[in-house]
């Protein structure tokens, strides 16, 4: 795989949170970077435009639902006659209508299919629109990257998400199929977990004692960040990686050890 400065990432979810922290991570190193968004047209476009004046052509910002094929190929399409080159890395981020909130989830009698179909649409159909549009983009250029947000509630859900944790785990078996099937094509794919997160949108309805409680039971004594598992991604991305696929890294700062 070629070295970050050659990269073209595009980061599904890139608008807020550890998205933006993954484009502006990558953004840093030199990449060129496709700023995926569905609703955060505005802060998107901030992004793009402060990545823009730090190093002019950084950055794109391009709408679209990960759940929508088409709208995912032409995303990937609009990168490519920008940049003039193809999109050779991706890290899926985008997390669909869901909020760490352990006070409003809904319990085991409660939680309906309808829930659990939401995770799992924009987890794994997600990826494969994702995948399968840049694939040939990575083909021409003989290597790839995939990377897959996850979770280190899969291995340990100390907060029973039910559905977002499932999608999660599912989309991990996703991730290990194509990991076995595209290795071959020089194309790694992988997982970077997080836990909780200090601080995004997605975990601001998360009490402070719950923040609390993991940096306690933490080895390094503090709740992971946004910037800190951006870092883990672009580590996945690098020419050092280049062995690494169908793995799933988990970055909490060892609450979880697998």
């Amino acid at each position: 795989m070629s070295a970050l400065t050659e990269q073209l990432v595009l980061i599904s979810g890139a608008s807020r949170g550890l998205g933006a922290a993954i484009a502006r991570a990558f953004a840093r190193e030199g990449a060129s970077v496709v700023i995926n968004y569905f609703r955060s047209s505005d802060a998107a476009h901030v992004l793009a435009e402060t990545l823009n004046d730090e190093r002019e052509g950084a950055a794109l910002p391009v709408q679209a639902d990960v759940r929508d094929r088409d709208a995912v190929r032409q995303m990937v399409d609009a990168a490519a006659d920008h940049f003039g080159r193809p999109v050779t890395t991706v890290v899926h981020n985008a997390l669909v209508d869901f909020r760490f909130d352990p006070v409003a989830r809904k319990e085991a009698g409660d939680i309906d299919w309808d829930d659990y179909q939401t995770q799992m649409d924009g987890s794994v159909r997600g990826a494969l629109h994702l995948l399968q549009a840049s694939l040939p983009g990575m083909e021409e250029a003989g290597s790839g990257r995939f990377i897959a947000i996850g979770s280190n509630l899969v291995q340990d859900p100390v907060v029973p998400y039910h559905d977002y944790t499932t999608g999660k785990a599912a989309l991990l078996g996703f991730v290990r199929n194509m990991a076995s099937e595209l290795g071959e094509k020089n194309i790694t794919v992988n997982m970077v977990s997080g836990g909780l997160l200090d601080t995004t949108d997605a975990s601001a309805a998360t009490p402070a004692e719950v923040f609390d409680l993991i940096a306690q039971n933490t080895p390094r004594g503090q709740v992971t960040t946004p910037d800190e598992v951006a870092d883990a991604v672009l580590m996945m991305a690098s020419p050092w990686a280049r062995a690494v696929t169908g793995q799933n890294l988990i970055v909490d700062g060892g609450l979880v050890m697998r």
